[in-house]
């Protein structure tokens, strides 16, 4: 009797979806950071004066 067998290496199944779990949690807490960052006051009203200075017409 063996007191210690091999074990075969197990295999990668499921290892891209764990990979695409982690990245789409990465994608959403950049995305909630980014989206609260241009939701401030400060970046709405830059937003706004680039948009009007890109729209008046040099005189």
């Amino acid at each position: 009797m063996r007191l210690f067998t091999r074990r075969r290496p197990r295999s990668d199944e499921g290892s891209t979806t764990v990979e695409y779990a982690i990245v789409t949690v990465a994608v959403a807490a950049f995305a909630a950071v980014l989206y609260s960052l241009l939701t401030g006051d400060k970046a709405v009203s830059w937003l706004t004066d680039l948009i009007m200075k890109a729209l008046t017409v040099p005189s």
